[in-house]
């Protein structure tokens, strides 16, 4: 979730004391007002399973994305067979292999006469302008910032000059086309979402959605789109707007890049995936039922936390409350407080069966998230909550660098997914953390298909004891409690007594930032 960014800079501004200037927004500009097109049913995924669709009327298809191959050629193959419109929303967009050929693939259904309009969160984007403005300069192309940081001001000195403001980011991700066929999920746009760094692919969880649930992503789209958080790329840019011969010679580079790919093992993947054959050739088996889009409202970053009317939560109150006999959670960032647990330690004791699945300490990219975390651990496993911690480790540099979770293959998690008594299902950008809960925006869909809630119940307990950490709450005649670890590692069955595969260091220092007060913004 690059919450490494937002901590590592606040503690950076108060330590230096780099508050510098007074940071402004440009004002009195233009941001045109658009919306989806809703005469879309003469496209080609307009005409696509017309007959399926009305075979399951009011219903909507899905299809799981687990694996970083197919996510990205299910967005490059729907890119490819664009007619009218792509909108796309990402938190992070990074401008690697992957950030490029996805920008590649815009700009040619932007040249195809297909309306592009892409709206990206600027905790990614520093020192970029120049190339954000020259994507914006294309005629049937559009980017927009949201809640950017001042370009007069240095961005670290405003994590405490407008802390409250731009501490507080669109997390979401969506990628819609013709507004037919719509992909939600947990990735951002960068190579480790992906699978094309080996080294830092970390799986993730997407669904791609067919039906009525495509037309509530575009109208929560469009709500961001037109929110007076979003400017324009172009009035961001210090300086005169790039020349034609600019924009022409950023575009040579980057069609330069991506020819000189062609022949990479990644683009060879891509070209041989089973999916891109199936997207193709219209033979995707997609799951039907019924579907609720869940959002956080834009103008929640522009109120306080009491002005619930504008978040998520209060959408997705119904399920947690309506349990009954279980609960799986995945979530890569996973600080409940104290309502959150004592809210699942009563479902425990009303005898639902509560398993959730997080980061340990090892395969955590923000141990100061883990040290939020780890303050709930003993009274979760005293309320009867099973835990379990993810058995991979994540290397110093992956952590320097900050390069975020992964699944049951790679060294960190980062699904977010609640499976609802095997009936329903979320999939979706929302980390369970005050962060995600009160100060960023996010998106998800709840499922409610049985068939993928079912499928994704048995996939948790066939692999389970393979990947993570059991946590067990073992107490000695004196009443003294301890934690352990219950794993495998090569075939073998072990228990920790701390914190596996960390040093004492580390330990040590997870231990001691766990008693600061900064609870809140994890």
């Amino acid at each position: 979730m690059y919450r490494p960014a937002i901590i590592t800079h606040i503690a950076a501004a108060v330590a230096l004391l780099m508050i510098a200037g007074c940071a402004t927004l440009p004002e009195n500009f233009d941001r045109p007002v658009s919306y989806a097109f809703t005469d879309t049913e003469d496209t080609a995924f307009g005409k696509t399973r017309a007959q399926e669709r009305a075979a399951h009327t009011g219903k909507s298809g899905f299809y799981l994305l687990g694996n970083g191959l197919d996510a990205f050629v299910a967005r490059a193959v729907l890119s490819h067979y664009a007619e009218r419109s792509i909108d796309v929303q990402y938190y992070l967009y990074h401008n690697d292999l992957v950030g490029r050929l996805f920008t590649d693939l815009l700009l040619k259904a932007a040249d195809r006469g297909v309306r592009v309009r892409l709206l990206v969160d600027d905790m990614d984007l520093s020192g970029r302008d120049l190339g954000a403005a020259a994507l914006d300069s294309h005629p049937n192309m559009e980017v927009r910032i949201f809640n950017p940081f001042s370009r007069n001001v240095g961005r670290t000195s405003q994590f405490v000059t407008r802390l409250g403001s731009v501490t507080r980011r669109m997390h979401n991700k969506s990628f819609t086309v013709d507004n037919q066929v719509t992909i939600l999920g947990g990735r951002n746009i960068g190579n480790e979402y992906f699978d094309a760094d080996p080294d830092l692919a970390f799986a993730d969880l997407d669904v791609m959605a067919i039906g009525p649930v495509v037309k509530e992503v575009s109208s929560v789209f469009d709500r961001y789109w037109n929110s007076e958080l979003a400017y324009p790329a172009s009035v961001l840019l210090k300086g005169d707007p790039p020349t034609p011969e600019k924009v022409e010679e950023l575009r040579g580079k980057l069609n330069e890049y991506v020819a000189d790919q062609t022949d990479s093992n990644y683009l060879q993947a891509l070209r041989n995936s089973d999916l891109a054959n199936k997207i193709r050739n219209d033979q995707v088996e997609f799951r039907w039922g019924d579907a609720e889009v869940v959002f956080d409202q834009p103008e929640k970053l522009l109120h306080d936390f009491s002005k619930t009317e504008y978040h998520l939560s209060p959408m997705l109150k119904p399920y947690w409350e309506g349990v009954e006999k279980e609960l799986i959670i995945f979530s890569p960032y996973f600080v409940p407080g104290k309502p959150g647990t004592a809210f699942l330690t009563q479902l425990a004791q009303r005898g639902v069966r509560v398993r959730i699945l997080t980061n340990s300490l090892a395969s955590n990219d923000v141990g100061i998230v883990h040290a939020g975390y780890k303050k709930y651990r003993k009274k979760l496993l005293r309320g009867g909550v099973e835990l379990y911690e993810l058995n991979k480790k994540l290397t110093r540099k992956q952590r320097k660098e900050k390069k975020g979770p992964g699944g049951s293959s790679k060294a960190s998690l980062h699904a977010k997914s609640f499976v609802f008594d095997r009936k329903q299902v979320f999939i979706g950008s929302l980390n369970l953390d005050p962060r995600a809960v009160l100060h960023n925006t996010e998106i998800g869909v709840v499922l409610k298909v049985p068939e993928i809630a079912k499928e994704m119940a048995k996939g948790f307990e066939e692999n389970i004891e393979q990947i993570a950490f059991r946590l067990e709450l073992k107490k000695d005649e004196n009443g003294y409690e301890q934690l352990l670890w219950h794993g495998w590692e090569k075939g073998e069955q072990v228990v920790y007594t701390h914190e596996p595969h960390t040093g004492f260091w580390r330990r040590f220092g997870i231990g001691f930032m766990s008693i600061w007060p900064i609870e809140s913004q994890l």
